[in-house]
């Protein structure tokens, strides 16, 4: 490892802005989907919202006033574990999704006629099966589904929980166990703290975290 290799800074992909042409119908779009509205600010001439989709690092930024891209202009991937849920929660929501399709190509490739296939990944492959859906301003999102990630896709944490929280997030994974200990045969309690902690990390809900470590156990 070479002495720039060694002193590299963090750079977090934070917010992408997004080109509209109505802020308060793009907004309701958004907010539809269930996202989190962060902030809805207005001064002037100018007006910015942001926006975060559940559980990502990186939000959307649109509005007026600043210099944003072409209304339409965008397109962004959501990475999901389950396409089909995925698509399922944006239908109920109104939203008009596509079928799931694949590349002939091979992912985001649209160099060959009829680059885009209708059905999952005949191999069943890790980043290979899509669907989408567009914003009122044809703004085209993907929805790309990722099971597992390839060796090397994610970046190993360098920041530590501060001891209170740790202490905290312990405290609540114990009273959470408890229920699970008491109805079923004996096991090593780390392997339910574990699934159970992961998921409280990466964003679940003490439910969503608890039915993630029983399924571990299962």
């Amino acid at each position: 490892m070479n002495e720039l290799e060694k002193r590299q800074v963090d750079m977090k992909l934070e917010v992408v802005l997004l080109g509209v042409s109505d802020v308060d119908r793009a907004k309701a779009f958004y907010e539809n989907l269930g996202w989190r509205l962060d902030i809805d600010i207005a001064g002037g001439d100018f007006r910015g919202v942001q926006i975060t989709p559940h559980n990502s690092a990186a939000s959307i930024i649109f509005g007026k006033g600043s210099n944003l891209a072409k209304p339409g202009s965008a397109n962004l991937v959501l990475a999901v574990d389950d396409i089909e849920a995925a698509r399922d929660d944006l239908i109920a929501r109104g939203v008009d999704v596509s079928e799931v399709f694949h590349y002939a190509a091979g992912p985001f490739n649209d160099t060959v006629k009829n680059s885009r296939v209708a059905g999952r990944d005949p191999e069943g492959r890790s980043y290979f099966t899509f669907a989408s859906f567009a914003d009122p301003d044809g703004n085209e999102w993907l929805l790309q589904e990722i099971t597992t990630r390839l060796p090397g896709r994610e970046w190993k944490s360098t920041q530590a929980t501060d001891v209170a929280s740790l202490a905290e997030l312990l405290h609540e994974t114990a009273e959470r166990h408890d229920r699970y200990e008491k109805t079923h045969a004996k096991h090593n309690w780390w392997d339910w703290y574990a699934p159970y902690l992961s998921a409280r990390q990466n964003g679940s809900n003490s439910e969503e975290a608890a039915a993630a470590a029983d399924r571990y156990m299962e």
